[in-house]
């Protein structure tokens, strides 16, 4: 298991609530239940300083304990005008040089910026600042329009929930999608949204089944062996491939064709997590055809061929 154990969350005064919950609730709730064992959880600061302008925060440690932990979290940092405190900079800086994984949810990129650890790397923050971390950062790649970027050992996330969505990214990257899944619906949120989703849709999207696709997407999820296209989907949903991609980019956020092998994709994860099957009838089952086209899928997505994913989150 490649697990990072170890987490500790920075929490420098500023920091925003929300996005440190979130963090609090994924890696320092226990949740071994799902796993055998969890992250150990520390929080990094000064005792008493204040989250969200109005919580005071207990602390364990002070901003070095940052360099010894195994993945460290910059939650939204409140004002983006103001640079954060130098000790937090080196520490940062030092956590990375140790080997850390360095995540920021929302506006944290702006503190993972000022210490140069998004020079040269693709990053996202909230929309409503992505054009000031561009302006005040010109060697950072800006992303505006995606949910988080995995750029191996820096990840970002954009604001609010997409905190979230990095965060159980973290968790099926270290522990598999099953565990994921499950911490979901403990959660109570989804499973899983493709961190190349966009950040927000251009219409409101009906909750339930109130919405286009209601009946569309359990047929697609009910046949993702056979082998479809726009045109059957837009065939089944009774309208036109133009429209058909129109509600699918309001519904999901997403392309069709880019939901469909997200949705093969995480069907080959859960079979190969508790199943036996070769990787020839997985590409079967899952509508990809070959044993090369899912590798080359599997591998782009999840960043693991099959079969090491098998070996690293398998059933033993």
């Amino acid at each position: 298991m490649r697990t990072a154990a170890t987490v500790a969350m920075a929490l420098p005064e500023g920091s925003m609530l929300f996005e440190a919950a979130a963090a609090f609730e994924v890696f320092g709730t226990d949740h071994s239940e799902l796993a055998g064992s969890w992250y150990s959880f520390t929080v990094c600061g000064t005792d008493g300083t204040r989250v969200g302008d109005w919580l005071r925060a207990e602390t364990s440690h002070g901003m070095e304990a940052l360099a010894t932990a195994q993945t460290v979290i910059v939650p939204a940092w409140r004002d983006v005008e103001l640079g954060p405190p130098g000790e937090l900079i080196d520490a940062l800086r030092a956590a990375h040089a140790a080997g850390a994984r360095i995540v920021s949810l929302c506006t944290g990129a702006f503190v993972l910026a000022a210490a140069g650890l998004l020079d040269g790397r693709r990053a996202t923050t909230h929309w409503a600042h992505a054009d000031r971390l561009a302006e005040r950062h010109p060697r950072v790649r800006v992303d505006a329009g995606v949910l988080f970027t995995d750029e191996g050992s820096v990840l970002t996330s954009a604001g609010k929930a997409a905190g979230m969505d990095l965060c159980l990214h973290i968790v099926r990257t270290d522990h598999g999608a099953t565990v994921a899944n499950a911490l979901a619906r403990l959660l109570v949120t989804q499973p899983h949204r493709d961190g190349g989703q966009a950040q927000f849709i251009p219409a409101p999207v009906a909750h339930g089944r109130d919405h286009p696709l209601a009946d569309l997407l359990p047929w697609v999820l009910a046949r993702l062996d056979s082998p479809l296209t726009v045109e059957d989907l837009a065939r089944q949903a009774g309208m036109s491939s133009r429209n058909l991609s129109r509600h699918f980019h309001a519904v999901t956020g997403t392309a069709p064709l880019r939901w469909l092998l997200g949705q093969r994709v995480r069907l080959a994860q859960e079979l190969l997590e508790s199943s036996d099957e070769s990787v020839e009838r997985i590409a079967a089952r899952t509508g990809m055809g070959t044993s090369a086209t899912l590798r080359r899928h599997f591998a782009r997505v999840t960043g693991l061929p099959p079969e090491a994913y098998r070996r690293t989150f398998g059933a033993s």
